[in-house]
């Protein structure tokens, strides 16, 4: 079972197999690992039902941001061990002046406290990790992001976070124009709605990513070259933006 199985139909998936989409594309050699927006305005400083959830945080997806970030411990672990790289693009607290399209759309995002935008301490950032501030959905639109992946010697991109059908979805689409290879664990990305979230990940593994399982994803990872990736800025962990 996929996640869009029983929300896109059959007919619809066996369209899009014949006309060749959805095949694999594989991985590189070098992975870099993106954390995006996982903040206690996302999450909630505990699991609950997003009902109850946005009481805390209006922003919060509730108990599915938790699963996910579970996922998220267990692929940053591999990470930590192998020495590669970790970013964290994030959401900066919005100043007045620091307004824009989304601060219409979504108003709530003008109006999370000060804890909303700390990151969740089972995956926070560690010293050498890559912090990059940004304003709107993608992680690489007016960031240093591709700077940075060029640094390191990147070529492939695992993509965690949310929302699966905005940040995490306009930073997969962004990467693979720039031809970075993405792939995105399914269960350690996280959105507010089941129906989006599953919509976002058919599309992007039509189209854009390889898309699998965190187990999945893990087995795919261990098999790559154990050797170390460049290292980061030596300065230590940045905040840029």
């Amino acid at each position: 079972m996929r996640p869009w199985d029983g929300i896109i139909p059959e007919e619809d998936q066996r369209l899009y197999a014949a006309a060749g989409f959805g095949r694999p594309s594989g991985l590189g050699r070098r992975p870099a690992l993106l954390i995006i927006d996982v903040q206690y305005r996302t999450t909630g400083t505990r699991p609950l039902p997003i009902g109850e959830a946005l009481a805390e945080f209006p922003t919060s997806c509730g108990e599915a941001a938790w699963a996910a970030v579970a996922r998220i411990r267990e692929i940053l672990a591999l990470f930590r061990r192998r020495r590669w790289p970790v970013l964290y693009p994030y959401v900066a607290p919005k100043e007045s002046f620091d307004r824009g399209r989304l601060s219409e759309k979504v108003p709530a995002l003008m109006t999370v406290g000060r804890r909303g935008y700390d990151f969740v301490a089972e995956i926070a950032p560690e010293e050498g990790d890559i912090l990059l501030s940004k304003k709107h959905p993608s992680a690489f639109f007016g960031t240093p992001l591709v700077s940075y992946l060029i640094d390191l010697g990147a070529d492939t991109l695992v993509v965690t976070g949310c929302t699966t059908s905005g940040c995490v979805r306009g930073s997969v689409v962004d990467g693979f124009a720039y031809n970075f290879r993405v792939l995105v664990p399914e269960d350690a990305v996280y959105d507010r709605s089941r129906v989006s979230h599953a919509v976002n990940l058919f599309d992007m593994a039509a189209k854009y990513a390889e898309v699998m399982p965190t187990s999945a994803c893990l087995e795919a990872l261990a098999a790559l070259p154990g050797a170390k990736a460049a290292s980061p800025p030596a300065e230590g962990a940045h905040a840029a933006g």
